[in-house]
């Protein structure tokens, strides 16, 4: 596995939303605590109140993260994932966008819109290199 991997995770909860069953889904697909997120509360354009989510996952934890997400992803969405490795990397960032309804019951599926933004992040010297370091990212043996 690639060294220093840091993983970036941002959610925007509406008020419909319950922010438990995120936590939940989180703990039990990626073991992450709640105590590994910060909560902001804020207000959106309606003046409905919105919670924003955030993780910031460094070392070994983001290592454990990466495997479980590859363990969770077909092998298609695996698949997808590393023929769309120039187009989803930006700045050494590989971003990653999941659909939050079927997050909470505990599938990962690729969505655009309305979504948890998931960004791995590892060094990346040379640009050249990037597809290559994020293959081997996803391709845990």
């Amino acid at each position: 596995m690639v060294d220093k991997l840091e993983v970036t995770i941002d959610v925007i909860i509406h008020a419909t939303e319950d922010i438990s069953k995120f936590l939940k889904s989180f703990e039990e697909i990626f073991e992450l605590k709640e105590g590994d997120f910060t909560v902001n509360q804020t207000t959106g354009h309606f003046e409905n109140p919105i919670t924003i989510l955030n993780a910031k996952i460094e070392k070994n934890q983001a290592q454990k993260f990466v495997e479980k997400l590859v363990e969770s992803l077909s092998n298609d969405q695996i698949k997808e994932l590393i023929e769309e490795i120039e187009e989803r990397t930006v700045d050494s960032r590989f971003h990653i966008r999941l659909d939050k309804q079927e997050f909470i019951k505990g599938n990962l599926i690729f969505k655009e819109k309305d979504a948890i933004k998931v960004k791995i992040h590892t060094s990346i010297y040379n640009k050249k290199d990037t597809v290559k370091i994020f293959s081997k990212i996803f391709q845990l043996d």
